[in-house]
């Protein structure tokens, strides 16, 4: 009874925000127009071949991905068209996300990063391609077999091909011990992750590593001699004028009223509001949507030599693949008019995506509150796409339902581990086969007797 009552208190706060969302653009500009449309139409990643199109409104997909809150802003001709928010801040309370509310960018802070070491680089405190050891001073890393030939330079890092272990971060509940950056880096407790250390040769391969951009944050804590949230706000934030923004681990008091709650995959809100992450420079970074679209303007701006914070020389270095499709601190897709950057980003309870086109100054950000919030964000991307003609939007992808005979669905039924703790039911209900998460209840829908989609 109790989640019941929740439930209907953060839906009446939904429709409130979106009520006044609707009454701030509806029957006003073009944009107001084009706002509107993306409300009201956002895009799946999967569309059933020949069937009709669903009207899918943020209002509902935000319900039916359990995801509370969302932060939006556009980018259009290299400026920011529009900001808006929807939804709350805390499923079960009134106060509504606003374009000001902070979220946890998640991995969306490594790019940030990026553009702070690659500041140090422009001013000759940092070389791209020496090794991080000359540079490190109160922690090294640790030499092996794999470094005798190549070394951890700051490039690798930067392109996740240092060789450097760690995928992610966890981060710590509001009950946990925190770690010391230099517990982090050892995987000495109370350090929930392993240490950090070189396991396949630098520069040999591709591997995405949160390990290695907090090498880099130890390193730039030593060549600044600066608290990393000090030389991130001097470096980056205060030049791109990012005011709602801090890399401040654990959030401090003052901030924490204009925050968002992270929720778990059923909608809950994460005990204590939000996990702390003292992993700054790999996930740390606390803030808005409008924010980040401010540092996508300055990538692009950086390109064509009008930034405030790098040269075009180095710019265009952040913006070269380097492995696979990622540049220093971007993963970078397209050529020509279909040339772009971006990043998404993964913390507890917060999901959140970030693109921008280099030759036509298009693109989103969109910032969620809730672990099923990554969908969300990116039918939100896919609707902003089809609504300004981003060059090279593919669209969402079609699939054919396939005549199945529902006798074979029961194979299929059972319990089923979709990442370490993380548990799922398929089940047959009424000839239909379907996938139970939480409170949520989906239809598969067969595209062969062995394979089926949502």
């Amino acid at each position: 009874m109790k989640q019941r009552r929740v439930s209907v208190v953060w839906v009446a706060a939904v429709v409130a925000a979106f009520g006044l969302s609707w009454l701030n653009v509806t029957g006003q500009t073009a944009t107001g127009q084009r706002i509107a449309r993306i409300e009201a139409r956002l895009v799946p990643g999967i569309v059933v071949n020949g069937g009709p199109e669903r009207a899918l409104s943020i209002a509902d997909r935000m319900r039916f991905h359990n995801t509370p809150g969302a932060s939006v802003a556009v980018l259009n001709g290299g400026a920011i068209e529009w900001a808006r928010a929807y939804g709350v801040r805390e499923a079960g309370m009134p106060d509504a996300v606003t374009p000001r509310t902070r979220f946890q960018a998640a991995s969306i802070s490594k790019p940030v990063t990026a553009m702070a070491a690659l500041r140090f680089v422009d001013e000759g405190r940092l070389s791209l391609d020496e090794d991080i050891n000359t540079k490190l001073t109160s922690w090294k890393v640790p030499g092996n077999g794999f470094t005798e030939a190549e070394k951890v330079t700051l490039r690798r890092i930067l392109s996740h091909s240092a060789g450097l272990t760690v995928h992610g971060f966890p981060g710590y509940a509001s009950t946990a011990l925190l770690p010391t950056l230099a517990q982090v880096l050892d995987g000495v407790k109370p350090a929930n992750t392993a240490p950090i250390r070189v396991d396949i040769a630098p520069g040999s391969a591709w591997r995405y590593s949160g390990g290695g951009y907090t090498v880099l944050q130890q390193a730039l804590i030593d060549v600044s001699r600066a608290p990393f949230p000090d030389l991130m706000r001097d470096t980056v934030l205060r030049p791109l004028r990012m005011d709602d923004s801090t890399y401040e681990q654990p959030l401090p008091a003052a901030l924490r009223p204009g925050a968002a709650a992270a929720h778990d995959v059923t909608g809950k809100p994460i005990p204590g509001g939000f996990h702390t992450y003292p992993e700054m420079a790999a996930a740390g970074l606390w803030t808005t949507a409008t924010d980040l679209a401010k540092f996508a303007i300055e990538v692009r701006q950086a390109l064509e030599g009008k930034s405030a914070v790098l040269s075009a020389a180095t710019a265009k270095e952040m913006l070269t693949r380097q492995k696979e499709s990622y540049g220093l601190g971007l993963s970078l897709t397209g050529t020509g008019r279909e040339a772009r950057f971006g990043h998404g980003g993964s913390n507890a309870g917060f999901r959140c995506q970030l693109v921008g086109y280099l030759e036509t100054g298009q693109g989103a950000v969109v910032m969620t509150n809730g672990d099923r919030g990554g969908r969300l964000a990116a039918e939100i991307i896919r609707a902003i796409a089809r609504e300004y003609g981003w060059p090279g939007d593919p669209g969402p992808r079609e699939k054919t339902i396939a005549p199945v005979d529902p006798s074979v669905f029961q194979a299929y039924a059972g319990r089923y581990e979709i990442r370490p703790g993380r548990v799922v039911s398929v089940a047959v209900t009424a000839g239909k086969l379907v996938l139970v998460d939480g409170a949520q209840t989906i239809e598969l829908l067969p595209e062969s007797a062995t394979k089926f989609f949502e």
